[in-house]
């Protein structure tokens, strides 16, 4: 009798590993985008963040628009200079003050336009503008004379008094790359007892400030601290890991600090430089409101 022998396919376990493969890329593929948007969002929404003073030499209110650190780019991701009007027009400014680094070291004419393009455009809107130059920034003669004769006013190592309504105000302004630890602004200014003084100047220097006595100092440079740690402050300052949590020394990233003289405001500017590594802390058009002292 013979013995019939069968070749019947028999079940294979490759099924479910494949299943599982796929699963794992799907999610791989979710955390990816969440990623994506995360970081997008951090460093391309743009945001009015808002502050309010008052003082005794204000009659009328005042309202500041300040931008900063550009860092005019083009391609997808850029912030458009379109996008920073609408928020300056919502804001409904007195007077707009740029605070340097509207363009990078490396940039090309075209992005150096695009800087220049964003002021004149502000100024097309109706706003009277003042300009400092930060350390990226062109500071050659041919690049400052363009923006000077576009109507920017840079305030290099200058100061200018306007009226607001019923208000004095001077706005003093310095193109403060580098300092000499012998550096004081009083050999640079005398203040005007007479009218509200407001320094713009790129990079924060709290201690020099306050000696110099404005009544409001509006400063860039720090990208806000760049990536800030929930509850904990920015994760790096001023050669510093954790500087809230670890360091023994007053931390100047971002928002308004008090002084025996007044205020100073940090912005944490549009842009980023080199990379877009911006977390917690999302690019802004600040508006500060002065107010009559009741």
């Amino acid at each position: 009798m013979n013995e019939m022998s069968t070749n019947a396919p028999q079940p294979t376990a490759e099924k479910k590993p494949a299943k599982k493969k796929k699963k794992r890329a799907g999610k791989i593929l979710i955390y990816a985008a969440l990623i994506f948007i995360i970081w997008w969002a951090n460093n391309y929404l743009l945001f009015i963040t808002s502050e309010q003073i008052s003082s005794s030499k204000i009659n009328n209110e005042i309202k500041l628009a300040v931008i900063s650190d550009q860092h005019a780019s083009t391609g997808f991701f850029a912030i458009s200079n379109e996008a920073i009007i609408k928020k300056i027009n919502k804001i409904e400014p007195d007077v707009v003050c740029v605070l340097g680094d509207m363009h990078s070291n490396d940039a090309t004419p075209e992005e150096k336009d695009i800087s220049l393009n964003l002021m004149t455009d502000i100024i097309a809107e109706g706003y009277k503008m003042y300009f400092v130059l930060g350390e990226h920034d062109d500071r050659t003669n041919e690049y400052v004379s363009r923006m000077e004769e576009k109507g920017v006013n840079v305030l290099d190592q200058r100061s200018e008094t306007i009226k607001i309504k019923d208000t004095q105000v001077t706005f003093y302004g310095i193109s403060n790359a580098y300092f000499s630890e012998y550096f004081d602004l009083r050999n640079e200014f005398t203040l005007n007892p007479n009218t509200y003084n407001i320094l713009l100047a790129h990079i924060p220097m709290y201690d020099e400030y306050e000696l110099f006595g404005a009544d409001l100092t509006l400063c860039a440079d720090t990208h806000g601290g760049i990536i800030q740690v929930p509850f904990l402050g920015p994760a790096y300052y001023n050669g510093e890991i954790l500087p809230e949590v670890f360091g023994d020394e007053e931390v100047y990233d971002k928002g308004l600090f008090e002084n025996n003289s007044g205020y100073m405001f940090i912005t944490s500017g549009i842009g980023n430089s080199p990379v877009a590594a911006r977390f917690n802390n999302f690019p802004e058009v600040a508006e500060i409101t002065i107010t009559p002292d009741k």
